[in-house]
């Protein structure tokens, strides 16, 4: 053990993925000679991680043909890196989000008498509350990105340490508004107006056309506002013809650069989801919107613990920003809530001081916090 712990990790996707890479940043300044080895991508190999395989594997987008040959993939997959980690009997194993891929995991690495954390508290206190007990079969601890998690999870027996939310040390406390309009383009003293319908295909299927109807009727009623729209690069084509045939006008398109984006405008309308959160740390006021299949739509409101969707709303315990879903989510309604985010210069002021309050207490150092929850474990 004087030469540094040996850890397994698994990590999905991108965001898993940079999540690992702080957690190693951590892991490497606490003992210098930690190994890491697993499933991992770019930002975990660029610190040393032996991936075994890459993230990537893990990662099913939507439906297709290939979907049922990928899930068996998937599964084999987590059979073979099940064997393996019973033989090498790392010191502790981590899984990074991934929640489907990794709990199950751990449960069957904890079983055999291996150390196991989760980082990432699962969602459960928004939804599907019966993960709950899969939590507390698979974790020794978890490793949580909001301050209100860990008491949440003692309530059910599970340890859990809060190690802040990387995204807070990633924003600045006090955006520069005029140099991120001056780098995408976009006029310094017009109105602007951030559109984000998503990264998903089907998020992009279901909110797009709405979000740029309610786009082209906030133009109508204020002449000058500019709007523009962050895309994933696949996506872009469709994105852009679905605000051309929605008569959206003078239309930003850029690939990526959403943090510019959230940076540079006056106000968003924004799916559900993470980047609601960097809007809030952008100090920016938003109507946050999401539709889904009416079948799915069902399902998950039966599950719904919460009266809030929007992240900076859960996190505030309030209605801070407006939310419309499903049917709610007419281009009449979330036009007009945006007008009354631009209308309401002194509202949208008010609203940046709670998020930076918000934005203080996510801003931790993360990889210190982090690798100590996991010194702990192991001690």
């Amino acid at each position: 053990m004087s030469a540094g712990p040996r850890i397994a990790m698994v990590a999905g996707e991108t965001s898993g993925d940079l999540l690992a890479g702080l957690l190693l940043d951590g892991v490497k300044a606490r003992w210098s000679g930690a190994t890491a080895f697993g499933i991992g991508g770019g930002q975990m190999r660029a610190r040393g991680f032996d991936a075994w395989w890459d993230s990537e594997r893990l990662a099913v987008h939507g439906f297709s043909p290939e979907l049922l040959w990928r899930l068996a993939g998937i599964v084999r997959i987590r059979q073979l890196l099940t064997t393996r980690l019973r033989i090498e009997r790392p010191d502790v194993f981590i899984g990074v989000d991934a929640p489907d891929f990794n709990l199950g995991l751990e449960t069957r690495l904890r079983v055999a008498g291996i150390k196991t954390a989760h980082f990432v508290c699962p969602s459960v206190w928004a939804w599907r509350p019966e993960r709950m007990e899969k939590i507390r079969a698979a974790a020794d601890h978890v490793l949580c990105l909001f301050p209100f998690e860990p008491a949440l999870l003692a309530r059910h027996g599970i340890a859990a340490s809060y190690v802040g939310h990387p995204l807070a040390g990633v924003i600045p406390m006090e955006p520069d508004r005029a140099a991120a309009r001056a780098a995408l383009g976009l006029p310094r003293e017009a109105p602007v107006l951030a559109v984000l319908p998503g990264s998903r295909r089907a998020e992009v299927a279901y909110l797009a056309q709405v979000f740029f109807q309610a786009a082209a009727l906030v133009q109508q009623a204020q002449a000058a506002i500019e709007i523009v729209v962050p895309a994933v690069p696949a996506l872009r084509p469709r994105i852009e013809q679905i605000a051309r045939e929605c008569g959206v006008a003078r239309l930003t398109l850029v690939t990526g650069r959403s943090h510019e984006v959230l940076a540079a405008c006056d106000a968003t309308l924004i799916a559900s989801g993470t980047a609601t959160l960097e809007a809030a740390l952008f100090k920016r006021p938003m109507v946050i919107a999401y539709r889904m299949h009416p079948l799915s739509w069902r399902l998950m409101r039966r599950k719904q613990l919460q009266p809030w969707v929007g992240l900076p709303n859960i996190l505030c315990g309030d209605f801070v920003v407006p939310e419309l879903l499903q049917d709610a989510a007419t281009p009449r309604a979330l036009a007009d809530a945006v007008l009354q985010w631009l209308d309401a210069p002194e509202q949208a002021r008010q609203l940046a001081q709670r998020f930076a309050a918000l934005h203080e207490s996510l801003r931790r150092d993360t990889p210190r916090l982090a690798a100590e929850a996991v010194g702990g474990l192991l001690a």
